[in-house]
């Protein structure tokens, strides 16, 4: 392929520098007080500034702490903002206000008074002030979304626990199933719960604009950073966990293949269906294991798992990444090199693209935006950070604090829709319609939002091809309706309705067609070739209607010497670098499992309501391309910013990190509920505070009286000494009672649980977070609810469990398109829709 965009979706113009062309930006006078400190209200409000919010910094006379970060340990001039900080803040405006003066706080007050939005997270002296919390914010401004982001929420028996990434990663369950057999349970690197809850966040942002623009009103938004991350670390395991009766995953479960060696570097490789592990077998000559029926079952390679990574690293050695890479893109396997902060932005198709860029202010090398607008809307072009304090509120105008540093005042908002009017605000996408060409989990969960929020979505199957994670079944192929026992199917599909369309018949086809003049939004994350070259393409379903937004989530985009690469979110996880920092030192990269498709989603029903905003300011319809890589590129941007900045290379630490010393996971006495031993427990000492109540949880034992050790940096240079004291101390200890003992001193600690059981947590439990919905063929599921919760409702997203295989066929054709029982009778038999799978399957 020569990489050129397919005729009638190239209507975004992105000139070779990667920087957008001008246009209309979709928040475009829309008012954010950013009250936030660090990367989750970071990331949140650079979402919102990009897509051309006014946001304003308010911050404490010292700044936001993350202006002082470097995950490096460069050291910065005095008065230097570090490169994070500047990635983070491009864009925005700073006003600092100093929390002892009741007129700066008075001044404070006044500016969220003009606001549309405030993002707030604790840890900085302003944000905690009495005055400006989110209750109190609520309570002064109902006109305003208040977006806050803690560590468990602001409400259960944890709402104050100290907390740091790693404890929430091992209570989110990701560690214990990620790394190698006869090894310590393994972190993600890059502090991920802080990018999926700023991600999460501005989601929930855009939401409650949305509602506001019925209401009139504002709400409070509550983001639970472990909710947030418990969504990434599995495929929904407690779904799984209450359907089967046992765990999807109770060890650790290395990928096989993963990221293996090759004679001149990594490669990284993945399995997701059975088709694929038999390609494998071609791509590294075993016909013997393509024959083994067995090795088809994900359990089946983790039991093998020492004998088949001997194999699979002995043939992989014998060729160049580039020689296995050219083979496996050949069988249309999954693939990537495996990136870093020196290579990402080097790799040919994001330099073809313009995927990298430079910031405005410190030149260092940083991610685009993860999406492309059309329609004459365009992101706002990355423009400097702020100056700490650059705003002066001792005589502010309104005009003075908010006019942006562009001129593009927002347009007079449009007579077009926002979605059929309804009177009941509690689901704010109530009257939108969703057609959802998706399968397995990114696009489903894009869908599922909507979905979540009160709009119709209408989940599109073929009964020759269904979607792969039915094919996870828990019976054998052949038994009856093994299809529907497909818990991890069911996880990103409820509140939907199920339709099936063989769109390889003309029938098929223009049903898709005659459906999308009834829908607002389509979603689609097949490869760019699937619908193109059934002409479902953005060119041809626009004359369907005129005003749709139709959201495409191509694995490397739609230009590109990778264009037609399939990739899933372990592919995006090995090329853009979050791998390459997670596992230990001295062994070859880990792929995180997961983090990816959950965050892509999120981006793309983020960018979804850009256009559903821009087409309410001007009538127009929109297409947008949300590459999954784009995703994975800006939430794993801080090792490009480093290295660029700081020719500094960030590296694995095993579960050792930048922002805690000490910080590890150590092994404990004790069993799981089905008997398993060897449980962990994870512990960070994020301030020297910290470290005096750790010392006194331990009887100040003398080794830890060092005063060297009263420094951050005189731990992290102690650390092997103190990782053998604090091994020996909780080798006498259960993990839970570690985990209390020091939680109850304040120092942040956390027993490391499997995913599933993570249904057991009692701060989970207190604020609602599994809901349980009755299947019509598996009975009762729980399902893992979301992560943002919303005071105009809905007081539960799961409403309705994910269809049955085209359950509603009936009902959608004959309400949306007016056929006739006979016509539809026709169209069964014919094989164009049904109620079974067509052809062989086999399970996973």
């Amino acid at each position: 392929m020569d990489g050129k965009p397919s005729p009638g979706e190239s209507g975004i113009e992105i000139p070779r520098d990667g920087q957008p062309s001008m246009g209309t930006h979709p928040l475009s006078g829309y008012r954010v007080v950013d009250l936030s400190s660090g990367i989750g209200g970071g990331y949140c409000t650079k979402l919102l500034v990009d897509a051309g919010a006014t946001v304003v910094k308010l911050e404490p006379p010292e700044g936001d702490a993350l202006r002082r970060w470097t995950a490096s340990g460069h050291a910065l001039a005095v008065h230097e903002d570090g490169a994070l900080f500047q990635y983070l803040s491009a864009g925005k405006r700073s006003a600092a206000i100093d929390p002892d003066d009741a007129a700066g706080i008075a001044r404070a007050r006044a500016v969220v008074a003009t606001a549309d939005a405030v993002v707030w997270s604790p840890g900085s002296r302003l944000a905690e002030h009495p005055d400006l919390t989110p209750a109190a914010l609520r309570a002064a401004f109902p006109g305003a979304a208040v977006t806050a982001i803690t560590p468990f929420g602001l409400t259960g028996p944890w709402a104050g626990r100290p907390s740091s990434d790693l404890i929430l990663q091992a209570l989110a369950g990701g560690p214990a199933i990620r790394g190698l057999p006869q090894h310590p349970p393994i972190s993600c690197g890059g502090q991920p719960s802080e990018w999926v809850a700023g991600t999460y966040a501005a989601l929930g942002t855009l939401a409650a604009r949305y509602r506001a623009l019925r209401s009139g009103t504002g709400e409070l938004l509550d983001v639970s950073m472990l909710e947030s991350l418990l969504l990434t670390q599995d495929l929904h395991p407690v779904a799984y966990f209450s359907v089967a009766g046992r765990p999807w995953r109770d060890g650790k479960s290395p990928n096989i293949p993963g990221i293996e060696p090759t004679a001149d570097g990594y490669i990284g490789l993945a399995v997701v269906t059975a088709q694929m592990w038999h390609d494998f077998c071609v791509l590294v000559d075993r016909p013997d294991w393509a024959a083994d029926e067995s090795l088809y079952l994900y359990r089946a390679r983790w039991a093998r798992w020492a004998e088949l990574v001997a194999a699979i690293r002995e043939a992989t050695r014998a060729h160049t990444t580039v020689e296995l890479m050219e083979r496996a893109t050949r069988l249309r396997l999954p693939v990537a090199p495996i990136g870093n902060g020196a290579t990402v932005p080097h790799f040919d198709h994001f330099a073809e693209r313009g995927d990298f860029v430079r910031n405005p202010t410190g030149g260092f090398l940083q991610p685009v935006v993860p999406y492309r607008l059309s329609a004459g809307a365009a992101p706002r072009p990355f423009g400097p950070s702020p100056r700490l304090g650059e705003l002066d509120l001792n005589h502010p105008t309104e005009g003075s604090i908010w006019s942006d540093r562009e001129t593009n005042p927002a347009p007079t908002p449009a007579t077009a829709r926002v979605g059929t009017e309804a009177s009941d605000t509690s689901l704010p996408f109530r009257g939108l319609r969703v057609l959802e060409f998706t399968a397995f989990w990114a696009g489903p969960l894009a869908g599922q939002f909507f979905a979540m929020l009160g709009a119709e979505v209408i989940h599109v199957e073929s009964p020759a091809h269904i979607d792969g994670l039915r094919g996870r079944t828990l019976r054998a192929v052949g038994d009856d309706l093994w299809w529907e026992w497909a818990p991890q199917f069911m996880g990103p599909n409820t509140n939907k309705r199920g339709l099936t369309l063989d769109l390889q018949t003309e029938a098929g086809r223009e049903i898709a067609r005659r459906l999308v003049s009834c829908c607002d939004v389509v979603l689609d994350n097949f490869s760019p070739r699937v619908l193109e070259q059934w002409g479902l393409n953005y060119e041809s379903l626009s004359k369907e209607r005129s005003d749709l937004i139709m959201v495409r989530m191509p694995a490397f985009g739609l230009t590109g010497p990778w264009r037609d690469r399939i990739g899933f979110a372990y592919t995006m996880e090995q090329v853009s670098g979050l791998a390459w920092v997670t596992g230990e030192p001295d062994e070859p990269p880990l792929t995180p499992n997961g983090i990816c498709d959950v965050v892509a989603g999120a981006h793309a029903a983020f960018a979804a309501l850009l256009g559903l905003e821009h087409r309410r300011r001007t009538g127009k319809g929109m297409f947008i391309e949300t590459p999954m890589v784009g995703s994975a590129l800006n939430i794993a941007a801080e090792q490009v910013v480093e290295y660029s900045a700081y020719s500094r290379l960030l590296q694995r630490t095993g579960n050792r990190g930048p922002a805690a010393a000490p910080q590890n996971i150590y092994l404990s006495p004790g069993t799981d509920e089905h008997g398993h031993r060897d449980r962990w427990v994870a512990i960070a000492v994020c301030t020297d505070a910290q470290w005096v109540a750790l010392r006194g949880v331990l009887g100040d034992p003398e080794w830890a009286g060092d005063e060297r050790l009263m420094t951050a940096a005189g731990r992290r240079t102690a650390h092997d000494m103190i990782d053998t004291e604090l091994s020996a101390w909780c080798a006498t200890r259960s993990a839970s009672e570690v985990a209390e003992l020091l939680c109850a001193a304040g120092v942040p600690a956390a027993a490391v649980v499997f995913p599933y059981e993570t249904r057991l947590n009692p701060q989970l439990q207190a604020r609602g977070f599994f809901e349980q919905l009755a299947h019509p063929v598996t009975g009762p599921v729980l399902h893992e609810g979301y992560p943002v919760r919303f005071s105009g409702g809905p007081d539960r997203f799961h409403r309705s469990p994910a269809p049955m295989l085209g359950q509603h066929n009936r009902e959608i054709l004959s309400s949306l398109l007016a056929m006739t029982e006979s016509e539809i009778a026709a169209l069964e038999a014919n094989g164009v829709i049904g109620t079974r799978p067509v052809g062989q399957h086999r399970a996973r």
